[in-house]
């Protein structure tokens, strides 16, 4: 009787390793900058010069331009910097981009409006990465891509926004 008890719980123990995590390991080269190609929709893992990953991506539903004021639906453009990172999102994992900036801050006050700002580079898996936009305003990947850039992205890494 205790020896099915045992293996019980090691079956249980396996089984419960075999599901994974979301959280993976990077040991490969630095990234250095994160680029965000709009007009492509894709953004590009880079090593200096050289690209390591490259993501197709979802953007604001509204794309094209910079984002000005907060519910406008855009992606903005301009460098930025990953600023923070949750690892209880809703969209799985999430890398916080450093939007607004001061400029950006400037802008919206000159025009009366806040600048709004949350802004991530996040997971979704719900719906297909196509090429179509439905963010607020964020940079979406798929779940099982934002696991790796998650690992492979540090704090502090620049995010330069084209168009």
């Amino acid at each position: 009787m205790w020896f099915l008890r045992v293996l019980a719980l090691i079956a249980l123990a396996f089984g419960l390793s075999a599901c994974g995590t979301k959280f993976k390991t990077y040991n490969g080269p630095e990234v250095t900058s994160v680029q965000v190609h709009k007009g492509e929709r894709k953004m590009y893992l880079l090593h200096n010069d050289k690209v390591l990953k490259t993501y197709k991506v979802a953007l604001g539903f509204t794309p094209i331009g910079h984002k000005n004021f907060e519910g406008d639906g855009r992606t903005p453009e301009g460098t930025y910097r990953i600023n923070r990172r949750n690892p209880n999102s809703e969209f799985h994992l999430s890398l916080g981009i450093s939007y607004p900036n001061a400029d950006d801050r400037a802008f919206a006050a000159a025009n009366g409006k806040p600048p709004g700002g949350d802004i991530f580079i996040h997971g979704w898996s719900r719906r297909p990465i196509k090429q179509w936009d439905w963010t607020a305003g964020c940079i979406a990947v798929k779940d099982r891509e934002i696991e790796t850039i998650y690992a492979m992205v540090k704090d502090g890494t620049v995010v330069n926004v084209l168009p």
